[in-house]
């Protein structure tokens, strides 16, 4: 039976996902004190609605970087999606698909690429960490554009893996019979040796994840792709000009689920900055906390084109597969679809600046 809110959801996978498993989901880096500041971030904002509008019709419908979405509404990269449920991200993007929503496909997903873009019937994008192995990366490029994905994303906070102590305390590794399918086995056999006291993730990243690349490195990029870039991760006004100084075609505001720098800003807080900087140059997109409808409606207000959803669609998952992955989009377009006409605000340009208040 389907869940009636993410909360139902969240209390499902909770109860079916093993511990250690549960945590590496759920937790966050530090002090987890990001875990509460980004849903505080969307709480201290209110809408403002407007009366006497024709809300006969309401059309939640908008396009991203020349793809159609059925809402502004999309799934965040997440590895590991066969931690939450045997069809992994194949039945992720089945939902994704049947829900009109973007799917942004971790490199370190547990399914093959190929065979998530068979199954997918709405956009897909692909995530990468910048390796150490550059060749590692251009062979993905290669197969996602052949796979048809329609962009790329460089996640840009992760020069390493921040301390988890959630994973430190469960001697988090991968369990058996999980990997990145997608990556070469040589990179990854990190991820798969559990110590006490030391998270196998973190260990990974240090080994291969490389912490020496700037802006200039965005050019080696470019030279290898004709897909839109899309970076991950930005939270300053100043990185944002960056971007659009590069050629950045989309910016996805985050600070990775509260999982890298402790006491970062939230997303929804830095989204404003970096919409002035931006100027409407390049696609913007919040990542972070978005639990309800309202949500999306307060993101583009701050200047988002569409939000991205993590953490609820492993929820989803683990619920019901990809029923459960759709039911979790579909309270989130209905929720939104409903804040559209009791704003009086039936189109998804209507969101503008002036539709919300700070306190």
């Amino acid at each position: 039976m389907a869940a009636l809110t993410l909360d139902g959801y969240e209390a499902a996978a909770k109860e079916r996902l093993a511990r250690p498993v549960w945590d590496f989901i759920e937790g966050g880096s530090g002090t987890e004190s990001m875990l509460s500041a980004a849903r505080d971030a969307l709480d201290r904002m209110r809408l403002r609605p407007r009366c006497l509008v024709d809300v006969s019709v309401c059309d939640p419908a908008t396009s991203l970087l020349g793809v159609s979405l059925a809402a502004p509404l999309g799934i965040a990269p997440m590895a590991y999606h066969r931690l939450a449920h045997p069809e992994g991200e194949v039945a992720t993007a089945r939902a994704a698909g049947a829900a009109g929503a973007l799917l942004v496909v971790s490199m370190f997903a547990s399914r093959a690429l190929e065979d998530i873009a068979a199954a997918a019937t709405g956009p897909l994008w692909l995530q990468l960490y910048w390796l150490k192995r550059r060749e590692a990366m251009v062979e993905l490029i290669r197969r996602a554009e052949k796979a048809g994905f329609q962009a790329l994303v460089l996640t840009v906070d992760a020069p390493r893996v921040a301390y988890r102590p959630r994973d430190a305390r469960n001697g988090f590794a991968l369990p058996e019979g999980i990997r990145a399918v997608n990556v070469d086995p040589s990179l990854m056999s990190a991820s798969h040796g559990g110590r006490a006291g030391e998270s196998a993730i973190a260990r990974h990243s240090k080994e291969q994840f490389d912490p020496s690349i700037t802006w200039a490195d965005l050019e080696w990029l470019r030279k290898r792709t004709s897909l839109p870039l899309v970076l991950k991760g930005v939270l300053t006004g100043e990185d944002a000009e960056l971007a659009v100084k590069y050629g950045v075609e989309g910016i996805i505001v985050s600070n990775h689920g509260g999982r890298q720098l402790d006491f970062a800003r939230p997303a929804a807080e830095a989204l404003p900055e970096i919409a002035e900087a931006v100027d409407g140059r390049c696609r913007l997109l919040l990542d972070g906390a978005v639990r309800h409808g309202a949500d999306v409606a307060k993101a583009l207000c701050l200047g988002a084109d569409a939000v991205l959803v993590g953490r609820p669609a492993l929820w989803g998952l683990a619920h019901s597969g990809a029923e459960g992955v759709a039911g979790v989009l579909g309270a989130l377009a209905d929720e939104f679809t409903e804040a559209m006409a009791l704003m009086g605000a039936p189109r998804v340009k209507d969101f503008v600046s002036s539709r919300i208040v700070h306190f």
